[in-house]
Parts: C-alpha cells; sequence; structure tokens
C-alpha cells in the first residue's frame, strides 16, 4: 500500500473526525476536509510539471496542519517527497535540496524572507509555492484547494517505487539523502500500529519534534487508525504537560533530552496523564534512573523504539510498555536495553568481519528485512559501504541477552580509546545521568599526553541544582571504576542539540580538537 492509502484507509473511519490540530491558533480540519485538500493539491502539483516518479517536492515549514495535508498531496500525486526539517540552519536545508534535486518548492510565510537567499543555493529549483491561507500569490496552495473538486488520477501501487527522502541524522558528518520506498512505509505503519495499537476509539498524536523527523513517522503511521493529530511548533515543557490533559492525548514522541526537560519541570507532577497511552522515547539512548522517573510519573506507558533512518526510521526493535513494567519490577536491568527485534525486522550483532557474535558480546549492529532504505539519493559508494548483502550496518556497537533484548553500548565512531581501553561514551553517560543534579550530559575523549585520549565529561544541571567536578568523578568511580570515569568534568548553561533533540557529541568534541591536524591520538 502507499502512504496516502493508509491515510484514505484512517480517513474512512470517521470523515467527521478532527484529523489537525494547530495548538498555537486552534485551527482544526476534519479528515473529510483534509482528504480534500490533499486531492487538490496533488492536483495542483500536476498541473504545475509534478512527474509521477520523478518529481522531488520539498516542504519547508514548521508543523502545523498545512504541512501535513501538503505532504498527503504530494505522495498522491506521485511526486516524491523531500522532508525538510525547518529548525536546520537555512545553508544545510539549501545543501539538501540541492543534492536532492528538488524542483517545487512548498514553503510557510515564516520562511518567506529567507526565500531568496535559499534559492541562492538551490540551481535545480524551479517553482516556490507558498502555502499559508489567504495568501495573494497567482500560484499558492491556497489558490489549489480553492478549486473546483475533483478527485486526482490515481498512481498505480508500486511497492519498491520511491516515496520520500529524507536526510539521514547528520550526527557523524553531512547528512545524505535516504530514499524510502512504499514498502519502507508499510513495513513502517505496520510496525507502529502492531507496537503501540490503539486501545480507546480515538487516538490522538501530540507532534512536538519535527514531523519531518520520528514525530512526522510516527503520526503518518497513525493516520490509518484515524488518529487526530495535535501540532505544536515548538517543545516547552510547560505547554507540553499541559496540552496533554487539554488534548487527551494518547501517543506521544520525545527524544531523551526532551524527556529529561519534562522531568525536571517543577510542575510536571500538577498535571493529568490519564489519557495517555504510550509515550514513545528513541533517538538516542535514555538514562535508566530516567526512566525509572518517568515511570512513576507518567505511568506504564513508556515505550523505547530503537531504529535508524537507513534501516527502519522507527520502530527497528522495541521495548514495549509491558516491557518497561515487568522490568521495573523483575529486572531492573533490562531497564537499560531499548527492546526486541519488531516482527518485520532481522537484527544481528556482527564482528569486524561481518560474522555473527554469541550472545552477550558486543558488536555492530546489523538491520535486514524491507524495513530498510532503497539507497542513498545518487551516491553510490555510501550505499554499498553501509547495505551489504541486504543488511545495514548502523554504525551502532551493541550486545543482546539470553531472552533476545538488544542493547545499545555506543556508536561505533565515537568509542574512546583511552590507555590502550575502550570507554564507549553512553555508557558513562547513563551513569552520570543518573545523578541527581544532573539534566543532561555529553561524554567525549579530548588530548591528553598520558592517556591519549582522556574521558571528559560535559555537564547540563537541572535549573537551580549544584554539583562539582570532584563530586561527578567520584561518583562515576564508584559504580564504573577508574577507567571509564572522568578524568575531568565542565558544566555548561546549554548542550548543542541537533534540530530533533539530540545532543550533539560531535560539536562538544570538536572544542577540544579544534586546531589539531588529527582529531584521534
Amino acid at each position: 500500500m502507499r502512504m496516502v492509502d493508509f491515510f484514505d484507509r484512517g480517513a474512512s473511519i470517521d470523515k467527521t473526525r478532527i484529523c489537525t490540530l494547530d495548538h498555537d491558533t486552534g485551527h482544526t480540519r476534519t479528515f473529510a476536509e483534509v482528504q480534500r485538500a490533499s486531492h487538490q493539491i496533488a492536483n495542483g502539483l500536476l498541473s504545475v510539471g509534478a512527474v509521477p516518479g520523478q518529481t522531488k517536492v520539498a516542504i519547508w515549514s514548521p508543523n502545523c496542519g498545512r504541512a501535513l495535508e501538503c505532504v498527503l498531496g504530494v505522495v498522491r500525486a506521485g511526486a516524491i517527497w523531500v522532508a525538510v526539517n525547518a529548525r536546520n540552519a537555512l545553508q544545510d536545508i539549501a545543501y539538501h535540496l540541492d543534492t536532492t534535486d528538488v524542483e517545487i518548492l512548498l514553503y510557510h510565510a515564516d520562511f518567506a524572507g529567507q526565500l531568496d537567499t535559499l534559492k541562492r543555493g538551490c540551481g535545480k529549483l524551479r517553482l516556490c509555492v507558498p502555502i499559508e491561507v489567504g495568501s495573494t500569490e497567482a500560484v499558492s496552495v491556497d489558490t489549489w484547494t480553492s478549486q473546483a473538486f475533483h478527485p486526482a488520477p490515481e498512481i498505480a501501487e508500486d511497492p519498491t517505487a520511491p516515496v520520500a527522502i529524507f536526510g539521514s541524522g547528520g550526527t557523524t558528518g553531512r547528512p545524505k539523502g535516504v530514499v524510502f520506498s512504499n514498502r519502507t512505509w508499510e513495513c513502517m505503519t505496520l510496525s507502529v500500529n502492531m507496537s503501540m495499537p490503539p486501545k480507546g476509539d480515538h487516538p490522538v498524536h501530540l507532534v512536538i519534534s519535527p514531523m519531518t523527523h520520528a514525530a512526522g513517522g510516527l503520526g503518518i503511521s497513525l493516520l490509518a487508525v484515524g488518529a487526530t493529530q495535535v501540532f505544536m511548533r515548538g517543545f516547552h515543557a510547560d505547554e507540553v504537560l499541559a496540552a496533554i490533559d487539554k488534548y487527551k492525548v494518547t501517543h506521544l514522541f520525545l527524544p531523551p533530552t526532551a524527556v529529561y526537560g519534562l522531568l525536571a519541570d517543577p510542575t510536571v507532577r500538577q498535571h493529568n496523564y490519564a489519557s495517555l497511552e504510550y509515550f514513545f522515547y528513541a533517538a538516542a539512548p535514555m538514562s535508566v534512573e530516567k526512566v525509572r522517573e518517568a515511570l512513576d510519573i507518567f505511568g506504564p506507558v513508556m515505550v523505547q523504539g530503537y531504529g535508524q533512518m537507513e534501516a527502519g526510521p522507527l520502530i527497528g526493535a522495541c521495548f514495549s510498555a509491558r516491557d518497561h513494567w515487568h522490568a521495573l519490577h523483575h529486572n531492573p536491568k533490562r531497564l537499560a536495553s531499548c527492546g526486541r527485534p519488531n516482527i518485520l525486522t532481522k537484527l544481528r550483532i556482527v564482528d569486524d568481519a561481518g560474522n555473527a557474535v554469541p550472545t552477550g558480546e558486543r558488536g555492530e549492529i546489523i538491520i535486514g528485512g524491507d524495513f530498510r532504505m532503497l539507497e542513498y539519493y545518487k551516491n553510490d559508494a555510501a550505499t554499498n559501504d553501509t547495505v551489504r548483502d541486504g543488511w545495514v550496518y548502523t554504525g551502532d556497537i551493541g550486545q543482546m541477552d539470553e531472552d533476545g533484548f538488544l542493547y545499545i553500548v555506543d556508536r561505533k565512531r565515537e568509542m574512546i580509546i583511552t590507555g590502550g581501553f575502550n570507554v564507549y561514551p553512553g555508557e558513562v553517560e547513563q551513569v552520570i545521568s543518573a545523578h541527581k543534579s544532573v539534566q543532561d550530559c555529553a561524554v567525549v575523549g579530548v588530548p591528553d599526553e598520558k592517556w591519549g585520549e582522556a574521558v571528559k565529561a560535559v555537564i547540563q544541571l537541572k535549573p537551580g541544582a549544584q554539583a562539582d567536578g570532584a563530586e561527578i568523578i567520584a561518583f562515576c568511580k564508584m559504580r564504573v571504576g577508574s577507567v571509564m570515569a572522568p578524568k575531568s568534568v565542565e558544566f555548561w548553561d546549554e548542550l548543542p542539540k541537533s534540530p530533533v533533540g539530540k545532543v550533539l557529541r560531535r560539536v562538544v568534541r570538536e572544542k577540544f580538537w579544534n586546531g589539531r591536524e588529527r582529531t584521534i591520538v
């Protein structure tokens, strides 16, 4: 099935149900209205020369209902949706659009003032179309949706046809275009709704992270079961906590750093979370102590997903709400797991030669199955390096226990070699995050004459909290020993984060290696 077929299935449940709600304006659209708009936008794109299966169309917009209508219109037209994270730097957006051959850009009024600058970096861009309601431009999404209604032409279903191009995570270098097929979206939709099936008649998804990241994948998948999408343009902990009760939210995604922000909010225990069915977190491992705290506050609703844009962007593995609750009461160490491979995923742990390692040993995680990307767009060398014999080599280090639960140790490329010992930053970050004063942290290797690289912790404290470096180092030594414990600690007011909320360990590390010819010792 195509992505838009799943939306149509959701619309058939109840066309009068609210499909989109914009938190900042209160504007709502029913499933019938969104479905109608998607046909009209598809017809508009075809009228300006979009070619099914070929033309790349990007949508540059903050989270809002109109942006979702545009996504559905693009895929209904058979064009290829190029996902743009509006929180990225302008030069990075231009690079992504240019390297993916975007011809048509649908843009929100918030970015109209930057449009000329963007176009200078996008030589293949031939048409820019405003999406806001009330636009006076001759060609706009508003003029398309004001036309007399005609159903868009039916595009033949092809499971292997490219339907979207996303940017790779970019935490280890310049993002590449990750090409998804209809089959990828089919697998994602099935995985989401098998892992987090709605418990009531009216699911409500709160969309906070960019719609072009996991929140969007989750939201589009939940459209298949008729879920209302409530859009927030940014993360403010107090607003998110209040919105859960206000809108009777059932499904919510946030990266761990944002979850930490909720837990640190002084009002976190003053709200009603009874409507919550699934609080999904992913994008990075979460501190076990913070998981415990979240379970205590939000209840048995926490769900962790492990995935990667290249290898199943949402739920390659899933640690379900039931798994969390069972681990909390019967096997607390398992709270560090990210779950078992989902029913549509093959997963192995391998050594540097690609051979499977014994249970409990560490190695690189590789993922197989139809969930994976088709390719990196126009980048055969990178594709062949990442996808080998049908398996995606994730670059993540993990291990599997005897019951098939996966544990992420770290990124392969971010391992610290200190005095000849391998230290994985994620393991040290888990320990530091358990300290009562710590909100978030990044552990990196820094140049050191004695050790080659020394373990350093950069910490963001909770508002009003206090701690010193010696206290943190002693705290770690008691739990993981002197090799893994930081040799030094710095406290920063704010840690650098990606537009989707991941702590950018690479950016932290660069501060300490700047000016050196090599970034390893």
